[in-house]
């Protein structure tokens, strides 16, 4: 009796244990499970960042980036289809107005005080987009622009020209490198118009870029800083900067401001370089 009772209780506890077993075995199966789905949510992006907004495109890549460019120029349905015909300020030095906060994700605070706007920095970008009406060919743009904080681009300013976007950078790659994005695929760091030019923090510097058929211009404090003959060349953006168009003031990782913003058309007649040689 004994023997058998001894049995019958080790073969009544076998269906215990299973049941044990196997519940331990779900509750394991189900944490290693939400370990992995953690861990796939915390997963970044396939499409790495570059290093510097300023290297160079990859040929292979580059001529993707520049049909999305032109698209979007050309098919922006909040920018007015009205042109600018005569001077006028895009900027009131109290309000953003007809600009708009740029929503590249991760962008710093955009505010107006002081008669400028002032973009803090972001990652990686902070920026402005301009929704009303403008010119898109035989223009030019003045601005004041300065550095407050970093030590990147504090002034990526995307224009129209024509159908296509462009983008002048001042202060890129580690604060110095100015010049027009792209041409024939090649971006200010690696084109005719590359530059290298040291700016100060908290220092205005007043900026000009005129863009007619044939050429991209542009002045710095009234220094030639461009002055590249387009004709027949491929221009385009980067595609950080897409968002910025049709016009628009971006900074990478990097603080500043603008004021004194001001569009007119332009008509034959010798250029500004000309004017001032």
């Amino acid at each position: 009796m004994i023997a058998r009772d001894v049995t019958n209780n080790s073969t009544s506890h076998r269906p215990i244990l299973f049941t044990t077993r196997w519940a331990c075995l779900n509750v394991l199966c189900m944490f290693l499970l939400l370990v992995f789905l953690a861990l796939g949510g915390c997963r970044k992006s396939d499409l790495p960042a570059p290093s510097s907004p300023n290297e160079p495109n990859i040929s292979a890549q580059a001529e993707p980036n520049e049909a999305r460019a032109t698209t979007a120029a050309t098919g922006q349905g909040d920018v007015s289809s009205e042109t600018i015909t005569a001077e006028t300020s895009l900027f009131d030095g109290k309000t953003l107005g007809k600009w708009k906060v740029t929503e590249f994700g991760g962008q710093g605070e955009v505010a107006v005080k002081d008669g400028a706007i002032y973009m803090d920095i972001g990652q990686d970008m902070t920026g402005i987009t301009w929704t009303g009406p403008l010119i898109r060919m035989d223009y030019e743009i003045t601005l004041d622009a300065m550095r407050t904080k970093g030590s990147d681009f504090f002034c990526g300013l995307t224009f129209p020209f024509g159908d296509k976007p462009c983008s002048l950078i001042l202060g890129g790659w580690g604060g110095s490198l100015c010049g027009i994005s792209s041409l024939d695929y090649y971006d200010a760091a690696n084109n005719e118009t590359t530059r290298m030019i040291s700016f100060e923090n908290n220092k205005w510097c007043h900026v000009r870029l005129r863009v007619t058929p044939d050429k991209i211009e542009a002045w710095l404090d009234d220094e030639v800083l461009v002055n590249v003959n387009v004709k027949g060349r491929r221009i385009g953006i980067r595609a950080e900067v897409e968002l910025s168009q049709p016009l628009g003031i971006a900074t990478w990782q990097t603080a500043g401001a603008v004021r004194n913003i001001i569009i007119k058309p332009v008509t034959g007649g010798p250029t500004l370089s000309d004017e001032s040689s």
